[in-house]
């Protein structure tokens, strides 16, 4: 019997982990545990163990840091190598490897980009310590907005997760640039050389065709420790590891070497990396917050940036450049689909949370970011979603099969 129950239970986990949406369901999960530590009496419990101090000393290598910031700095690298590894595959032989299907999600993306951080800088253009969350709204969180799709399964079209998907790459590679620039810290020029040697190590591998998977990420470690001691975030050794990895050359058992560590790493990233990490970030009290508090500049300019600049920002540069016929909408689709999606890229959350862990550092200013992320995020999901759903109804009943999508 109880071998039995077991086996139904592993059956059951086995079917959850293939579903499309797993990983959005279990992000909401981690985020909804967290905000249920954050406001009740277990408040402090979640805080102290966030806060544990873990530390880590190989001979001289010394690091020590709060679990919250191992897991911001070190998992999250580990996200930002899948991503990595996504964008360079993407370019050298996907969705964005030639012009033509570049242009749509570029665009969507660049304008996803540019209109929330307008809209933000204006809404808190009066306090110069906020304007450095200016990037919060920019990004968007490719796993949870897929798992939001995704939850309408068949219903809608296909080319609607390709688009989005390319737009959030194309976001991500935005956020990379925007967190290098931007939010690195005052550099130690020691490290930055030992990272810059690292680096070179791995172009020569890269070139030399070594085809030992191991031997790039024991690189990609040293890379990550040097450059977060450098000043420069630690997170982009994940991206800079990813680049170096070659595509077209074959491990021993025939395998693409980026190919194979993209799909070894995207469940451990998907079920444990992101969801550690909103429950790390995601816990916001409500205590005393009101009407009063989420309209001060800073929570407001956020979830406005999110709900309200995203898609104004995806949609409309998107109608542009299909009305102006440089670009073409997704098959199969309407512009309401257009639209839903446009709004699904306003769930930031998890890369929201960690750009605002970057811009700022007191509980102040974070407690407002967490605010305007989580409602934010939280609004764009629920309309995204009920104006998908509408879409694909009234797709369903006026549009004939096999009939092309148009933009009025």
């Amino acid at each position: 019997m109880v071998e039995t129950r077991f086996q139904n239970f592993s059956d059951a986990l086995t079917s959850f982990l293939k579903l499309e949406s797993a990983g959005g369901m279990l992000l909401i999960a981690s985020a909804a545990l967290a905000l249920i530590l954050s406001n009740t009496g277990l408040s402090d419990f979640y805080q102290s163990v966030l806060y544990m101090p873990v530390e880590v000393r190989i001979g001289p290598m010394f690091l020590g840091k709060p679990l919250l910031l191992w897991i911001n700095d070190g998992l999250m690298s580990i996200f930002f190598l899948l991503v990595g590894l996504e964008v360079k595959r993407e370019i050298l032989e996907g969705e964005l490897s030639t012009p033509s299907q570049v242009v749509l999600p570029a665009g969507a993306a660049l304008g996803g980009m540019a209109v929330p951080a307008a809209v933000f800088y204006f809404l808190n253009r009066a306090d110069p310590g906020a304007l450095r969350g200016w990037a919060i709204p920019t990004a968007t969180d490719i796993a949870f907005a897929l798992g939001v799709l995704s939850l309408l399964g068949s219903r809608a079209p296909a080319s609607l997760k390709v688009f989005l998907t390319t737009v959030a790459i194309a976001d991500d590679l935005g956020a990379i640039v925007i967190i290098a620039v931007f939010y690195t810290s005052e550099l130690t020029l020691v490290m930055l050389a030992l990272a810059a040697v690292t680096v070179f190590t791995l172009l020569l591998l890269n070139y030399f065709r070594v085809r030992i998977i191991s031997v790039y990420l024991v690189v990609g470690v040293l890379l990550w420790f040097f450059m977060l001691k450098s000043g420069v975030h630690a997170t982009l050794a994940g991206v800079v590891l990813a680049l170096t990895i070659p595509l077209r050359v074959q491990d021993a058992n025939g395998h693409s070497l980026l190919r194979n560590l993209e799909h070894r790493l995207h469940h451990w990233v998907a079920f444990a990396i992101l969801p550690i990490f909103a429950f790390a970030n995601a816990g916001v009290s409500f205590a005393g917050v009101n009407m009063t508090a989420l309209l001060q500049p800073l929570p407001f300019g956020i979830l406005t940036g999110l709900v309200l600049g995203k898609f104004v920002g995806v949609f409309g540069f998107s109608w542009l450049l299909i009305k102006s016929g440089n670009a073409k909408l997704p098959a199969g689709s309407e512009s309401m689909h257009l639209a839903g999606v446009a709004v699904l890229c306003g769930i930031g959350f998890t890369m929201s949370l960690f750009i605002g862990s970057l811009a700022f550092e007191t509980a102040e200013y974070l407690t407002s970011v967490r605010l305007g992320v989580v409602l934010g995020s939280t609004l764009s999901a629920a309309c995204g979603f009920a104006l998908l759903r509408l879409a694909s109804k009234a797709d369903r009943i006026e549009r004939p099969s096999g009939t092309s999508g148009t933009v009025p």
